[in-house]
């Protein structure tokens, strides 16, 4: 027997501690990023500005800085700890099987007798009903914190409780609206296709990021915030120039009302990568950059367009797309997995006469648990992978910025960055491995080296 043959073999096996590896996996996970949060968090204890910031940053928004990049990190790992003992839970009680049931007598309430579905699909979806709202419930208080205490003490938030709750139920209503048909349509390929759905996913995946990128900014940002078209004036002109310039497929432009929830400032391009596109501005950029800051910013975001970096993205997320499903079809008939959390597929064995309220009967293997389950397992893959499109991410900002500096905007971009840095309060001061793990885009003090800056005061 090869190594092979026997690691199958026990990966199959009734005896197989499915939990325990899933609870170490998740532990394993929260070490090490709580390790990467503890490097930085000393690192935030530097009192020294980088070189290049040094006559840039003054001492008290350095300071401000460091204190608002400690509060996120302890409250991150509060956050983190708080997840755990969820998942831990989740695993532990069985929490599966009963949410399961939960759904069902949801439908049950919900829908008369004559029109209650027991289709595979339909409890799976019932199943994720239950889920999301018990999700929602386990995370008002982290989200709750997040704004209205940590962002308050910082005075970027600007959400009041309404707003908050008017999110949070559009946010459900949509995922209810566009996320149910979704599911639905993702369960029915495996339902269908059975072992041979692996190309139809990635084409279904493919279709819905596409149409993502197409509807989401037209039909679902503007229920969340309301945009403006940029009046006439100096800085549309020098927009509309600068597209012209590059040959940049501009469409139109609009002010983004994102002062209503924070004070944090943006700006982004939407659309296909062969299609015209939309210029999006946060009227916080707008109000507190000056034209030529702005449309240097822009000119940054046209560098990603012209690398292609959206297209390549795109490519990347289906060949991960391609990988994951490919390895799913060698567990997802696992039946050792789907028994050791409480599911048992019909004409299985399923522990004594009466079922438990952690045992469920299904009628063909409950793809969505098994993909949850696979997710977890997936885990170490997934951190790995995240080191490699942070530093993929990184690189294409390094180009942008490049591209923006070919047009002659490096030091209006240095200064609109400088700006964005104080104004936002972002982290100046950062741990290499962690930089590396959740920053997609380099420090300020980087990409002020990349371009070549020296400071005003320094020359004088």
């Amino acid at each position: 027997m090869t190594v092979l043959q026997a690691i199958s073999e026990a990966l199959v096996s009734p005896a197989f501690p499915w939990k325990s590896v899933v609870i170490g996996v998740t532990v394993a996970q929260f070490a090490f990023e709580t390790y990467l949060s503890f490097r930085q968090y000393r690192v935030l204890a530097r009192k020294q500005l980088p070189d290049v910031l040094v006559d840039e940053i003054d001492k008290e928004t350095f300071e401000k800085s460091q204190e608002y990049s400690k509060a996120k990190i302890k409250f991150s790992v509060v956050s983190d700890v708080f997840s755990l003992l969820q998942n831990y839970a989740l695993v532990k009680f069985n929490m599966l099987p009963r949410l399961w049931h939960a759904g069902q007598a949801v439908a049950r309430k919900l829908l008369p007798a004559k029109y209650m579905a027991v289709s595979p699909v339909a409890q799976s979806l019932w199943f994720l009903f239950a889920l999301s709202n018990l999700s929602t419930l386990l995370g008002l208080p982290v989200s709750y914190y997040s704004h209205f205490v940590l962002e308050e003490k910082f005075n970027f938030n600007k959400l009041t409780i309404k707003l908050w709750v008017m999110d949070m139920v559009k946010g459900n209503l949509l995922g209810y609206a566009l996320g149910g048909p979704i599911l639905y349509v993702f369960l029915k390929i495996f339902d269908h296709f059975e072992t041979d759905f692996l190309w139809y996913i990635c084409l279904f995946f493919l279709v819905m990021q596409v149409l993502a990128m197409t509807l989401v900014p037209v039909f679902i940002m503007p229920l969340f915030n309301k945009f403006t078209p940029l009046e006439d004036g100096e800085l549309k002109q020098s927009i509309e120039k600068l597209a012209k310039n590059v040959h940049f497929p501009l469409d139109k432009i609009f002010i983004i009302d994102g002062s209503k929830r924070s004070s944090h400032s943006n700006a982004y391009f939407t659309g296909l990568p062969f299609t015209s596109k939309r210029i999006v501005l946060f009227d916080t950029l707008v109000n507190g950059s000056s034209v030529d800051e702005i449309t240097a910013v822009l000119a940054h975001e046209i560098g990603h367009w012209q690398k292609n970096h959206v297209l390549n993205l795109l490519v990347i997320n289906q060949l991960n797309l391609l990988f994951i499903f490919k390895l799913f079809t060698s567990v997802y008939r696992n039946e050792s997995l789907y028994n050791a959390f409480g599911f048992f597929v019909s004409g299985g064995t399923a522990p004594g006469q009466q079922l438990a309220s952690t045992q469920v009967v299904t009628q063909s293997f409950p793809i969505i648990i098994g993909f949850m389950l696979y997710n977890d397992l997936l885990t170490p893959f997934e951190c790995t992978l995240q080191f490699f499109l942070s530093l993929m991410q990184r690189a294409q900002e390094y180009q942008a910025d490049a591209y923006a500096k070919t047009l002659g905007y490096a030091k209006n971009l240095c200064r609109a960055l400088i700006d964005l840095q104080i104004k936002n309060l972002s982290t100046m001061s950062v741990d290499t491995w962690y930089s590396s793990y959740h920053f997609s885009h380099p420090t300020l003090a980087e990409r002020l080296t990349a371009l070549d800056y020296v400071s005003e005061k320094k020359k004088a």
